[in-house]
């Protein structure tokens, strides 16, 4: 059981991906993430760094100075593109239904993942909504035991 289409290389928010788990069909959808917070405010060590005890060290040896140089451009660059609006921050959402019936509309999620970054091709999406697919059918199945608990004390009364 996984999701064996993944997502597009470029996503769009509420884009979708399908996969049948047995009599369950599972929907993990690209949502956006609604924190605000820039990539450098996100990540420490975004910013690269020549000083050892910094989290962006680049690390000793030769051609420091050029290293250094070449990450700050790169980090420059996926700043801009996320300030164009290339690329979000996301969560991949799981929703289970059972013949129909919407069992869990938020089953799993993972939030503050990169779409769209540059030089990806978001197949890391794809992985993530696998990764979560058994929780969510966890749930689902847990969701299932309580409604049946429930019709049975509902004909007992």
């Amino acid at each position: 059981m996984k999701f064996a289409q993944g997502f597009p290389s470029y996503v769009c928010p509420s884009d979708v991906i399908s996969c049948e788990a047995g009599p369950f069909t599972v929907l993990a959808q690209v949502v956006p993430d609604d924190c605000p917070d820039a990539p450098d405010q996100r990540q420490d060590g975004f910013w690269p760094s020549l000083y050892a005890d910094a989290p962006g060290f680049i690390g000793p040896g030769p051609n420091h100075r050029q290293r250094f140089a070449e990450a700050q451009a790169k980090a420059e660059a996926v700043m801009e593109s996320w300030r164009k609006g290339d690329w979000f921050y996301c969560g991949i959402v799981l929703s289970v239904t059972l013949e129909g019936v919407v069992l869990a509309s938020h089953a799993a999620s993972l939030w503050g993942i990169e779409a769209n970054y540059p030089g990806t091709d978001n197949s890391y999406l794809a992985e993530v909504a696998n990764e979560l697919l058994p929780e969510a059918l966890a749930i689902s199945r847990e969701t299932l035991v309580r409604l049946a608990a429930h019709v049975q004390a509902m004909e007992g009364a």
